[in-house]
């Protein structure tokens, strides 16, 4: 699992959230609906999307030490 952190640079900002079903879906929410995208270069754009978050993204026991330090913050 990783995580992005708040002070991560990003070379996209985040907007929604998707799921990358396999090769050939990416299911989206928006305010008014739930959308199933297939097209080839629909899908192609949001690996694209990803591989940019996972840049961005913290793993392994840097993830675990974003963790702890949100924890620690909560009251």
């Amino acid at each position: 699992m990783g995580i992005v952190p708040m002070n991560a640079a990003l070379r996209l900002p985040p907007a929604n959230a998707f799921w990358i079903v396999g090769e050939q879906l990416v299911i989206t929410e928006d305010w008014h609906a739930e959308l199933w995208l297939d097209g080839a270069d629909t899908v192609a754009l949001y690996r694209r999307v990803w591989e940019s978050l996972r840049e961005s993204a913290v793993f392994g026991a840097e993830a675990q030490h974003v963790i702890a330090r949100v924890r620690q913050a909560l009251p």
